[in-house]
């Protein structure tokens, strides 16, 4: 007969390989959920895209409807994030990443209702529907952005273990970044939605996201 303390550890050894393949089933049914998810809801909010795609075009006519940004992805791939157009061409003309402000005059006025609303977002739909982002994970952040919070917060390079997502613990919880305390909150968010990911928890912070369409907090 085992001792005790090997059928503890082929125990703990058998409650590791089962904790791995709830894992990998999990990974599996989000791929299946971002694919599938990701479709209908592009397909679902296509004429709301195409009019907000309207009005930028009626009021910002010279520059393009669609805004293109390039993004740290899953494990520090580059990737092209889309979003409608929601300021005025050559808002960054100067080169320099910066976040928008309260009020921020760079946002084009039939717009602002958009970014409350987190609408100028739908387009990453067509990220998620790639396969370079997720419906929930962490937010992709600029190259630029990404090495000087890494230099900062070394772990901040731990949210690149799964794909970026349009909503997640942090962006539902947190809010927008202000300072660099809101990004360590954020980041100790990401970290805890990595560690924690389940099929309960991705269920639970997508439906929460319904109640960002009205976000005081959105600039």
């Amino acid at each position: 007969m085992p001792e005790p303390i090997t059928m503890v550890m082929v125990g703990a050894g058998g409650g590791g390989v089962l904790l791995e393949l709830a894992r990998r089933q999990f990974r599996i049914f989000k791929e299946v959920l971002d694919i599938v998810g990701g479709s209908l809801l592009f397909m679902g909010f296509m004429p709301l895209m195409l009019l907000c795609a309207l009005l930028i075009k009626l009021w910002d006519p010279a520059g393009p409807v669609l805004y293109r940004q390039v993004r740290v992805g899953l494990n520090g791939r580059l990737f092209t994030i889309y979003k409608l157009r929601s300021m005025y061409v050559d808002a960054e003309a100067h080169g320099k990443a910066v976040r928008a402000g309260q009020d921020d005059p760079r946002v084009i006025p039939v717009c602002r209702w958009m970014r409350k609303s987190h609408v100028d977002e739908l387009p990453q739909l067509f990220n998620i529907v790639r396969g370079e982002m997720s419906l929930v994970g962490p937010r992709p952040e600029r190259p630029e952005m990404f090495e000087e919070l890494s230099r900062e917060m070394p772990d901040f390079e731990k949210r690149l273990a799964v794909k970026p997502g349009l909503t997640g613990m942090a962006q539902i919880y947190n809010g927008y970044d202000t300072d660099i305390e809101s990004v360590k909150r954020k980041l100790k968010m990401d970290l805890e939605y990595i560690d924690r990911m389940s099929l309960a928890l991705e269920f639970k912070l997508l439906f929460s996201t319904f109640a960002k369409f009205n976000d005081s907090g959105a600039r």
